[in-house]
């Protein structure tokens, strides 16, 4: 028999208070959101419809980010048991300099339009938290601006090729005087991807006031406060266009871009260059082969071909084909810091997330992009321990089975 027992105030008391608030109201509301998930959520109700679905959407009928998402699903963990990970490093090297965790910002175009705080508060969290950021040519604050909001940070640009090639040579001469290491060239946007998402939403850049843009504002008027009390929303980094992305890139960008132009570009650009969309074990070579420091193999995250190579795939036998010629990353798909850990441990030597950090700008600005780099670094460290390693570089890819690939 159980014997039971009136409770007693002074043993229930303890019980029913409340824990001491510690933080602002906003940074309290975004410690309760527990994954990138629960801040995409958040986002969505913050943000116009339009402009979350720049964000969460991708080309076509989005094939090649929905299997991106469900390729990291559906890996498989090979844990170790019984290793000593008391102690555990997240660190690693990047292109020769030390990054707090194997995973950096990614370039994002129109940032500012996510949140009015933009690009500005995404480099400041980087560098809080140790990481490089990438600032986007399509970006909505200049790289003296990144710099400014940023000074100790390692800050990496993202270059588009403009047809009028002293566009491009004059905007490198601004991000080397404003101390970025590392040159990232895009090259899979000859013509921009059919993002249907934008065209069903009417979205252009800057966001046209239609009466169905006034209706989505009645139902998010924080962010239409901040949009129209703040500097407008211009291309910081090139002369700014009205219309649709895809007019945009077609209007600007070159699409006679090839192999022989990175000659050009290392005239004009002394330090690391990367060349980020790579879809194919060959270009990967063939980028290393003329002089690329790094790779990202990238699908744009699913936001031009749809059907697209997964790059995850890509990264064992692009590291088996450069070997230590060229570092190898990867983007695209990454919702959780597992992911991260999953494309270590499979050769990259670091991933870049781009989708998952705008989700915590869109839910809070600034407190929300540091509320998204804590989840991943603490996913990151947590995945690292259940797999029983203490560094970055006890990661193998025995540690991770991808499944087969279906033809």
């Amino acid at each position: 028999m159980v014997k039971r027992q009136r409770p007693r105030w002074r043993e229930l008391a303890p019980l029913l208070k409340r824990p001491p608030k510690s933080g602002a109201r906003l940074e309290r509301s975004l410690d309760r959101l527990a994954n990138i998930e629960d801040l995409r959520r958040r986002g969505r109700r913050r943000t116009p419809r339009a402009a979350f679905d720049y964000v969460d959407g991708a080309a076509d009928d989005e094939l090649s980010l929905s299997r991106s998402r469900r390729l990291f699903q559906d890996l498989e963990f090979a844990p170790n048991i019984l290793r000593d990970v008391s102690v555990c490093d997240p660190s690693t090297s990047i292109l020769g300099r030390r990054s707090a965790f194997p995973f950096a910002f990614a370039p994002t175009g129109f940032t500012r339009m996510m949140h009015h705080e933009g690009e500005a508060a995404v480099a400041s969290v980087a560098s809080d938290f140790g990481i490089p950021y990438v600032l986007s040519t399509m970006g909505t604050t200049s790289p003296e601006g990144v710099a400014a909001a940023a000074p100790d940070g390692e800050r990496w640009f993202q270059l588009y090729v403009w047809k009028d090639r002293a566009v491009s040579e004059a905007l490198i001469e601004r991000v080397k005087a404003s101390g970025f290491s590392t040159l990232v060239l895009t090259v899979d946007l000859p013509v921009g991807g059919a993002r249907l998402r934008d065209v069903r939403n009417g979205m252009t850049i800057p966001p046209n006031l239609t009466l169905k843009a006034v209706l989505d504002g009645a139902t998010h008027p924080r962010w239409w406060i901040n949009f129209l009390t703040t500097e407008p929303l211009t291309f910081a980094s090139l002369v700014s266009t009205d219309g649709t992305v895809v007019d945009t890139t077609d209007k600007f960008f070159d699409a006679s871009l090839n192999f022989e132009d990175l000659s050009w570009l290392r005239d004009h650009w002394e330090g690391p260059i990367v060349v980020k969309g790579v879809q194919s074990v060959d270009d990967v070579k063939r980028c290393v082969a003329v002089g690329a420091a790094g790779v990202v193999l990238s699908n744009h995250g699913g936001r031009q071909l749809d059907r697209s190579p997964l790059p995850l795939r890509l990264i064992q036998p692009s590291v088996d084909a450069v070997g230590n010629d060229a570092e190898i990353y990867v983007d695209g798909g990454i919702m959780n810091g597992g992911d991260i850990v999953a494309a270590v441990a499979l050769g990259a030597n670091a991933a870049l997330v781009g989708r998952a950090y705008l989700y915590g700008l869109m839910a809070g600005g600034e407190a929300g992009v540091r509320r998204a780099a804590q989840i991943l670094s603490e996913d990151i460290v947590r995945t690292m321990k259940l797999l029983g390693v203490q560094s970055v570089e006890e990661l193998t890819p025995s540690h991770v089975r991808l499944p087969r690939a279906t033809t």
